[in-house]
């Protein structure tokens, strides 16, 4: 397979801009184009999904209120609910993966929210990507509204009896679910972070299983919000589709910190070892109880102990270089006597989230 030819960009325009300012844009630009594509096939799904409805409560729905008119159904019909569930599920594992390098792949408000709280992003690039992801899925709705015929059937509403309150905290423990799943899978880097989309993806899905029926599944202010600007709708308990999702942010952010607090690496050590590292680090418990900071192993640590091995045959080398025309075989020990350390000593947690300004 031929490598790809990369065009030439005008670098010097590109470099007359600062990193900071050409980073933020790139994000913003990222998110608001993973949002559309995201969402754009999540609704496409959606509106095909209760589109097989609509003939089939067309007699129910006519007294119904404004609030209401959006509902997908006065009883669950599994087979929508699954198809639903599935299509924003894929839709966000596929456009998270391709946007993940560029900016993060986060799509939604809520998410964003999770970030700041946990220190991994700045309030300025969280204002950006915000703007970036409601324009996103507003953007979205309007490409279904002009593509698909028929009525737009895509918006959030309380179903199956749920109050108010009901959809706030229904609300508030699926976004839960879906931030902690991002912040342990994505934020915190580690062996599987290049897994991660899978994981959200799926998180997303099992949420969605649960609340497309009670709530209409956002998890999402702007999944929410995007569709009520193209329809000029707005439900009167808008809001919740607000509060919620930010209520089950600052859930996930908080026990998120609970764990740091704790030391969660060393309830369960080694996660993220291979099988040498785990020969080489020896988890002490009575060290670890010692409040000392607990971090990933690193394999710097490791050389670092390792003092250099003359080799006879080159012996008579240069002495200001005693390492100098070496083989690097001859350089360290091929095993190492002394490489076993206190658990506490070393690094054993994924790496924390590092913060975007």
């Amino acid at each position: 397979m031929k490598h790809i030819i990369q065009p030439v960009y005008p670098r010097q325009l590109v470099s007359a801009i600062p990193n900071k300012i050409r980073n933020h844009f790139v994000a913003a630009i990222g998110e608001f184009v993973g949002t559309l594509l995201f969402l754009f096939f999540a609704f496409s799904a959606t509106q095909v999904a209760n589109a097989s409805l609509k003939g089939n409560r067309a007699a129910q729905q006519q007294g119904q209120e404004a609030d209401e008119q959006h509902a997908i159904a006065d009883s669950p019909d599994t087979a929508t609910l699954l198809f639903i569930a599935l299509a924003f599920g894929f839709s966000l594992a596929v456009n998270a993966w391709v946007f993940f390098r560029i900016s993060g792949g986060l799509f939604n408000p809520a998410v964003t929210f999770g970030l700041v709280l946990i220190g991994a992003m700045g309030p300025v690039r969280a204002f950006l990507i915000f703007v970036a992801q409601i324009l996103g899925a507003t953007a979205a709705a309007a490409f279904v509204q002009v593509l698909f015929p028929g009525e737009m059937r895509i918006a959030t509403a309380l179903g199956g009896g749920t109050s108010v309150a009901q959809g706030v905290w229904i609300e508030a423990f699926l976004t839960a679910e879906l931030v902690f799943t991002i912040i342990m899978l994505a934020a915190e880097k580690h062996k599987g972070t290049f897994l991660a989309p899978i994981g959200i993806g799926l998180s997303l899905f099992i949420a969605e299983m649960t609340g497309v029926y009670f709530t209409g599944g956002s998890l999402n202010p702007a999944r929410t919000v995007g569709p009520c600007i193209v329809l000029h709708s707005f439900p009167s308990y808008h809001w919740i589709y607000w509060v919620g999702p930010g209520l089950g942010s600052a859930l996930a952010a908080g026990f998120y910190h609970l764990i740091n607090i704790l030391e969660y690496e060393t309830a369960n050590p080694g996660q993220d070892f291979n099988e040498k590292e785990m020969d080489r680090f020896v988890f002490d418990e009575e060290a670890a109880n010692t409040r000392a900071h607990v971090v990933r192993p690193d394999a710097v640590d490791v050389l670092e102990v390792l003092e250099p091995i003359v080799s006879p045959i080159v012996s008579s080398g240069n002495s200001a270089d005693p390492l100098r025309g070496r083989s690097p075989v001859s350089r360290t020990s091929p095993d190492p006597p002394s490489l076993t350390l206190p658990f506490s000593q070393v690094e054993t947690a994924p790496i924390g989230p590092i913060k975007v300004e």
